[in-house]
């Protein structure tokens, strides 16, 4: 039995058609710098805020009403849900979906429990993958919900938290690699702190260091050949959690003789959060070589949280698929809607509105990147702005062929003339606009 009766497969109708229920953008098949866009965007549903989240907020209880859903914790509801959660994504033409282990499975009395319930749902996770043709991107632990995790999971005070969490990810891992998953994600939401008089933050990076350690080890062990993704974020729940953007997770995993097992799951809101351009995120871990996935989603400028919001502005897809196109595509990583519907989008085919709109964002997006770069837009300006290291002095400094000795003879035979040019960033910025008004 259906759970959105009325609404057939989302299709492609142009962008003039007026339909909420197709895309405008998004045509799976249109080619795009050689390959379709379904190829470059590689679309993902997160089952936690899609299927779990109700709406609640601090101030009051779910809104969402859904009707397939009887709010038990039974496994015979969780494994309902799974399948009306393949109903959306195959309507949404998702080719694939992300989830944590808590999310699709509740928890039991016992680790034990928890795993046997987990494995029943996973029955219908694989069921519903090979009738559907919908793959999972990646698989997580919920290492943050529970009570036990109040201190952190790796980085617990408590060596038995760390254990439990080690054997929960241990399980997520198995299951992630059971249904195929192309990626597993750590996101450390209380690997951090809230005070550091009681923390000792030597001794909990260690900690997390050898826990994923024991997570590489694992994934030779059982065979798992997906990519290890690292999510960043700054702060929220802990006043500073440990990856707290691309450029902190790059250094603790040099650190610790990591980077060559682990990429980074970019979030757009955590972005923000860290006081950052997803830009600017994107752009560094492309050029680290760690460019991974990305979460797609949007904050509110007017609100200091992880709001998590689907994103429709163009500038921000635009700027987001440039830097992905620029440093060679996401690989097994895809555009995940980490997004939730507002607490007053309550209905069922909210969730369409919601995720065609994204979707045909960063389909228009994508446009916009590939037409800039066919053009050398951007990097005609580049070009011109560092043309000083092409030749001369400059290319000798970037070869390594001086020393500051040498620097100091130049500026004196040359004089003190350091001429600048014009960084063009209102013309730049109109360039931009030019290329949203054409596509």
């Amino acid at each position: 039995m259906s759970a959105f009766p009325d609404i057939s497969t989302i299709q492609y109708e142009g962008p003039q058609s007026d339909n909420p229920l197709a895309f405008r953008w998004y045509n799976p098949d249109e080619i795009v710098e050689g390959k379709s866009m379904k190829e470059h965007l590689r679309f993902s549903i997160v089952y936690w805020h899609t299927f779990r989240g109700t709406g609640a907020d601090p101030f009051g209880p779910g809104t969402a009403v859904r009707p397939w859903d009887d709010g038990s914790d039974s496994v015979e509801n969780a494994q309902n849900r799974a399948r009306v959660a393949f109903e959306l994504f195959e309507k949404l033409q998702a080719p694939y979906y992300a989830f944590h282990d808590r999310d699709v499975a509740p928890e039991g009395d016992s680790l034990a429990e928890s795993n046997k319930i987990f494995d029943a749902v996973a029955d219908v996770l694989e069921e519903e993958q090979k009738r559907s043709g919908v793959k999972l991107l990646w698989g997580t632990a919920n290492m943050f919900s529970n009570p036990r995790f109040m201190h952190g999971a790796a980085t617990s005070c408590n060596a038995d938290v760390f254990a439990f969490g080690a054997a929960q990810v241990k399980k997520a891992m198995e299951v992630t690699h059971r249904l195929g998953g192309e990626n597993y994600v750590f996101w450390g939401g209380r690997e951090g702190y809230q005070n550091l008089y009681n923390t000792d933050m030597k001794r909990e990076l260690d900690h997390l260091g050898a826990f994923f350690h024991m997570a590489v080890d694992y994934a030779k062990e059982i065979g798992f050949t997906g990519q290890f993704l690292i999510e960043p974020k700054p702060k929220e729940p802990t006043k500073h959690q440990y990856d707290s953007d691309a450029a902190a997770c790059m250094n603790f995993l040099r650190s610790y003789n990591l980077e060559d097992h682990f990429k980074l799951n970019l979030e757009t809101n955590h972005a923000t959060l860290a006081g950052h351009t997803m830009m600017h995120e994107l752009d560094y871990a492309g050029m680290q070589g760690a460019l991974g996935s990305i979460d797609a989603n949007t904050g509110d400028m007017l609100l200091g949280w992880d709001t998590d919001q689907f994103g429709t502005d163009y500038y921000l897809t635009t700027q987001t698929m440039y830097y992905i196109l620029k440093h060679g595509g996401l690989g097994s990583g895809g555009v995940n809607f980490d997004a939730k519907v507002r607490r007053e989008s309550f209905e069922p085919i909210d969730l369409f509105y919601a995720h065609i709109g994204s979707m045909d964002a960063y389909a228009k997006g994508l446009k916009v990147a590939a037409a800039m770069r066919a053009d050398n837009a951007l990097d005609n300006f580049i070009n011109a702005r560092y043309s000083s290291w092409d030749e001369g002095i400059g290319a000798k400094i970037e070869a390594g062929e001086v020393k500051f000795a040498d620097l100091e003879k130049y500026m004196l035979d040359k004089g003190d003339s350091t001429a600048n040019v014009s960084g063009r960033q209102e013309l730049i910025e109109s360039v931009v606009n030019k290329y949203l008004d054409r596509v």
